[in-house]
């Protein structure tokens, strides 16, 4: 199916909190939009437990993304669930094709792609993904009940991840590489919690199992040692999803984040970038900044196109 009939003012690729922030003002501006992600509410659906956004002492990921949703259907704005897989520079503006085959046709593209998670490349990763290797420690918890896992990291994200699995699993072996970056907060409450314990390494080597996972593999100061699990949660970071901004020609820095300006502007006329795949806000990747960049650039479009 195609819908070439309607032109927008405005198509929002990704629907992470940049990108139903930004619809959320271009609705307010009275712009036509249209939000597409094959994810609604982004990485942000994956925390169980969001302490630092404004107006709430704790609400889940979920829950927070929900709001952002029906406030963006409120205001007239439509969401399509499916990936973006190509844009395309027309006469009229921009054609973005979805995996669907439907096209829809806009003046205007603000590109809100979020993160990818970061792969360690190593062996057994790719080949014991779904058996046992995650990258969302929210989404298959409960897989893990009574069982032995390891946490890779040494951030927030796998201080969060192990403290989630501690409701669920029966031993978390967080393993670190250099220097931990947790918060204090989050130290505090990992080193009150006797089922996590910390191991500090050289680097993992392997993801060992044939048919699942069953152990971890990795360097220390004493040599190769190896700990046996049935889950290993990948935990490492994310890169920028910027693939399909390849053929518009928009710039990217040396970590392929996409380079805006203060009206969140790329190199692109009438393209414009939002959220944790930016170099704004001094790549403070967190849901406030996310969606105040949406909101700028939202009004950016607005005064291009309006005024």
């Amino acid at each position: 199916m195609e819908n070439k009939n309607q032109l927008y003012d405005l198509i929002i690729i990704g629907a992470g909190p940049a990108g139903l922030g930004a619809s959320i003002y271009a609705s307010r501006y009275k712009l036509k939009n249209i939000v597409i992600g094959s994810e609604i509410g982004g990485q942000v659906v994956e925390a169980a437990e969001i302490e630092n956004y404004a107006g709430f002492n704790s609400i889940s990921g979920k829950d927070l993304m929900q709001k952002f949703q029906e406030q963006t259907e409120k205001l007239g704005a439509k969401i399509v669930q499916a990936e973006a897989e190509n844009i395309e520079k027309t006469d009229e503006g921009f054609e973005v094709s979805l995996g669907t085959g439907e096209k829809y046709i806009a003046r205007s593209v603000i590109l809100a792609l979020g993160m990818n998670p970061r792969k360690m490349n190593i062996p057994g990763e790719d080949k014991l993904i779904g058996k046992g290797v995650s990258f969302c420690a929210t989404c298959d918890a409960m897989f893990f009940t009574d069982k032995d896992v390891a946490v890779i990291g040494g951030g927030d994200s796998a201080a969060t991840a192990s403290l989630h699995l501690s409701d669920f699993a029966n031993k978390i072996y967080l393993i670190h590489r250099g220097n931990i970056r947790f918060k204090p907060a989050l130290m505090e409450q990992i080193k009150k919690n006797e089922k996590i314990e910390i191991i500090s390494s050289q680097g993992i080597k392997e993801i060992r199992g044939e048919q699942k996972v069953e152990s971890v593999a990795y360097e220390s100061e004493e040599g190769d040692k190896e700990v046996s699990v049935q889950g290993v949660f990948v935990e490492i970071g994310s890169v920028p999803k910027v693939a399909i901004t390849k053929d518009l020609g928009v710039e990217v820095d040396e970590q392929e984040y996409i380079i805006v300006n203060q009206a969140q502007e790329t190199n692109v006329e009438n393209v414009y970038a939002a959220g944790d795949v930016t170099t704004g806000s001094n790549k403070f990747r967190q849901i406030i900044t996310a969606v105040a960049e949406g909101a700028v650039a939202a009004g950016s479009v607005y005064k291009k196109m309006k005024l």
